[in-house]
């Protein structure tokens, strides 16, 4: 049996509202969580979000029922929150339209086995035996640059074109789910981090887990790493979101 502790982070930044939602849930022995980052013309991107999490953690908590991970169940989640988002703003078109990237990890605590899902540039990581690694691939140009060697992951990061999407939810077209063709197992101090471009772009990953080796349970772990974004004091910082969850092995 897997216990999780979890904690949770919203934070505007520099801005003036905060874009980002998040949620978590279970159901029996299984357990989610969601984040989504917004963005849209006149300030609704805080409503795409809200929307995109609370339509995956609806279909989570109804798939939990049959008690046992599915990865067609979690991708079938996301296209729910990306069709319900599209009919929303059925005739917008251009900077009007709001649209929302996601991340989405849903645990078996049971079978000690997880699932992940991922649409945009809203990432997780894993800290596992000391090092963080990202489990998702960005859907953005600077990522294909990356994969494509025109660009390091370092000038990647101050690219001009860092933060244009290749896709998201809520646009005209239909959404392809990055999504674990099976459960992954958990090991025993597994962590596991969801956060928004604005947490993940102001620290690398070697910082993540650092701050959680030094920490010694999931709220510390992000009060560690929201101070080392603060402390950079950065006039451009984005909303920063996160959901951090420590997971430890019933004895």
């Amino acid at each position: 049996m897997i216990d999780i502790d979890l904690a949770t982070c919203l934070e505007a930044g520099r801005r003036d509202h905060n874009e980002d939602d998040l949620r978590s849930g279970h159901a029996g022995l299984l357990s989610w969580a969601v984040l989504s980052d917004g963005a849209g013309g006149h300030r609704r991107g805080d409503e795409a979000s809200r929307e995109v999490v609370a339509t995956i953690d609806e279909r989570l908590a109804q798939a939990s029922q049959g008690g046992h991970l599915q990865a067609a169940a979690l991708a079938e989640a996301v296209e729910c929150a990306h069709g319900r988002l599209s009919d929303a703003q059925a005739g917008s078109a251009g900077r009007q339209r709001m649209h929302a990237t996601v991340v989405a990890l849903w645990i078996d605590r049971g079978r000690g086995e997880a699932l992940w899902a991922h649409v945009g540039d809203s990432r997780l990581y894993r800290v596992r035996d000391g090092r963080a690694e990202a489990l998702t691939r960005d859907d953005s140009v600077v990522q294909q640059m990356v994969d494509a060697g025109f660009l390091t992951p370092q000038a990647a990061r101050h690219h001009p074109r860092k933060n244009q999407l290749l896709s998201a939810l809520g646009g005209a077209e239909p959404v392809e789910v990055h999504v674990t063709a099976q459960a992954q197992p958990l090991h025993d101090g597994d962590a596991f981090l969801l956060c928004s471009d604005g947490w993940w772009d102001t620290l690398e990953a070697e910082a993540i887990a650092r701050s959680c080796q030094a920490s010694a349970d999931a709220a510390r772990w992000l009060a560690a790493m929201r101070d080392d974004i603060a402390a950079q004091a950065l006039a451009t910082q984005d909303n920063f979101s996160a959901v951090a969850l420590r997971l430890h092995r019933r004895r």
